[in-house]
């Protein structure tokens, strides 16, 4: 039980310190996400479930809850009163649209991408994994900027420059969105961690150094081309 104990305090300690991490230095705006919560099902055995109480919860313990998106904040003292005494075990969630942004893909998409950036000295900027899928963090985009450049994709995206679709298992974290952010946890995969594989690099007057998504989008999407994950919502 002690062990028990002391492993949920390092793991309190550690989601506020990244929590604020991610609001004073990063300057990136955050909200406590769900939590995994032990339910006792009628006639089964006990397990962990999402606290948003869905039992088909695709993402659970990785999205917002309690707390709207709209709600996230750079303001320490919320964050820490937040993560100290309100939701100390809650996951970390970023709302992206104003300070960051992603595009997402399955992971083993990713990881072959990643590869392709380090043969040619690529340097993508912060990149995270979930159990199932990357993150590449990159600069704020609008939604019209982003449809121009999936637009021009489209044009040549086919092997011999036809035209294509840009598949479904790439994903866009922009205005209105959101990212679960290390060190939370999910049901998904395990109760598996949300890791950074690049962390971000601070710069020195606050904020982090992060890539225009034009920069990265076309192997992207031609990873994610050679990589469907399906139609179901996974994190």
């Amino acid at each position: 039980m002690s062990e028990m104990s002391g492993r949920h305090r390092r793991n309190r300690r550690a989601l506020l310190q990244a929590a604020l991490t991610c609001a004073e230095r990063w300057r990136w705006p955050v909200v406590p996400g769900a939590v995994m919560v032990g339910r006792e099902p009628d006639g089964g055995p006990r397990g962990l479930s999402c606290s948003c109480a869905n039992p088909a919860c695709a993402v659970p313990g990785a999205h917002p809850h309690e707390h709207p998106l709209l709600a996230a904040t750079t303001e320490a003292g919320m964050v820490r009163w937040w993560w100290e005494r309100h939701s100390p075990q809650a996951s970390l969630i970023v709302a992206t649209g104003g300070a960051v942004a992603a595009v997402s893909l399955p992971a083993a998409a990713g990881a072959r991408v990643l590869e392709y950036f380090a043969a040619l000295r690529i340097q993508p900027g912060p990149v995270l994994a979930t159990p199932t899928r990357y993150a590449l963090l990159v600069a704020p985009y609008s939604y019209q900027e982003l449809a121009e450049l999936l637009v021009a994709q489209e044009e040549t995206l086919l092997p011999g420059g036809g035209p294509g679709r840009v598949p479904s298992s790439v994903r866009y974290h922009g205005p209105g969105g959101y990212l679960v952010l290390p060190p939370s946890r999910s049901g998904a995969g395990g109760l598996e961690a949300v890791r950074w594989l690049r962390r971000p690099v601070a710069l020195p007057g606050g904020g982090v150094r992060l890539p225009a998504v034009e920069t990265l989008l076309e192997p992207l999407v031609a990873a994610g081309t050679a990589t469907p994950d399906g139609t179901r919502l996974a994190y």
